[in-house]
């Protein structure tokens, strides 16, 4: 093996996600301590369209699989190509994004690697020996466990959305683009992917947004919950909710923010009127940056934010999505 870090730089539908760059941080890191090189990877139907940023992220080279098979997302054929990718370069670390897309992939690729493998890291590092030292938070937050590798492997590692933050781009920076011809296996035709249907239409996840502005139940109906989509939207995030809001309700459970819902951890958390019971704070305790607006200054979640707002939301936040609109132009 060389001692070239591999990422996995996820498109859909044409778009690099932002985890892709947040990767290229971290490996950028690993190269560092190893001396190797960073590669990137693309798998789609015309991926290279979205191969700059990449480069200006800091990838030496890019390998491309660019094939029709490609177009949507299908687990059998993904896996065959990044297998095919990480064969080509012969790296020692591969990173993958811990999104929808990465935490199906990671598992397969590494099964038919025979690689080690840690889910949803929050740090990463490499000790004397070039073995890969991960923290991963378990039990919703409330713990964290250290990984470390075995040297002598192959070592695959899934990176939590927002854990680093995406480099600076740098337009004179250029890398070398390879493509790579991923060969048909009729085995791959067991399973077709005939469309992706986004939950909750085109809002953004909130498991892989930068910003999440989350309501509670005291917005007290699903037309109120316009002004968390104004806030969101003029900010450029995603609109997530408590337990109690979506149980009565105002917005679908694939929204939900908790122990019961999705774990996020975004750069800003804005909480809404919501009171923060044990099982919200388990899955957003992890945002960098928390703001509560509520009217009950005990509330436990204007203890944990970092600037609390004693206000009535529907008066305030009207005037704070006026604010972002004008700064944001």
């Amino acid at each position: 093996m060389t001692k070239d870090i591999l990422v996995f730089a996820e498109q859909r539908d044409g778009h690099l996600q932002p985890t892709a760059l947040q990767c290229l941080a971290a490996a950028a890191a690993l190269a560092k301590k190893s001396g190797g090189k960073i590669v990137a990877a693309l798998i789609g139907q015309n991926p290279a369209a979205v191969a700059a940023p990449l480069e200006q992220a800091g990838a030496s080279a890019i390998l491309i699989a660019d094939d029709a098979r490609f177009a949507k997302y299908n687990p059998l054929t993904y896996t065959r190509a990044l297998t095919a990718l990480i064969e080509k370069a012969d790296p020692q670390v591969v990173l993958l994004p811990a999104t929808v897309m990465g935490r199906d992939l990671a598992p397969r690729v590494a099964v038919r690697l025979h690689a080690g493998l840690a889910t949803d890291c929050i740090e990463i590092d490499l000790d004397d020996k070039g073995a890969l030292l991960v923290r991963r938070p378990i039990y919703n937050g409330k713990a964290f466990n250290k990984v470390h590798f075995a040297a002598d492997r192959r070592q695959i590692a899934s990176i939590r959305p927002n854990a680093f933050l995406a480099p600076a781009p740098d337009a004179s920076k250029k890398a070398e683009r390879i493509a790579v011809t991923v060969p048909h296996d009729a085995a791959d035709d067991r399973q077709t992917t005939k469309e992706i249907v986004r939950t909750g239409g085109e809002e953004k996840d909130v498991t892989e947004a930068s910003i999440v502005v989350s309501g509670g139940r005291s917005l007290k109906s699903a037309d109120n919950f316009k002004i968390i989509y104004d806030l969101a939207h003029a900010m450029g995030g995603a609109v997530g909710a408590s337990r109690a809001a979506c149980d009565a309700g105002y917005q679908p459970h694939s929204r939900q923010v908790g122990l019961t819902g999705k774990t996020v951890t975004p750069n800003l958390y804005v909480a809404c009127g919501i009171s923060g019971a044990i099982q919200h704070l388990a899955g957003m305790r992890g945002s960098r940056r928390i703001v509560a607006i509520n009217t009950d200054a005990e509330a436990p979640m204007l203890k944990l934010a970092d600037i609390g707002v004693i206000a009535d939301l529907f008066q305030f936040i009207p005037l704070l999505t006026q604010e972002v609109k004008i700064l944001r132009g």
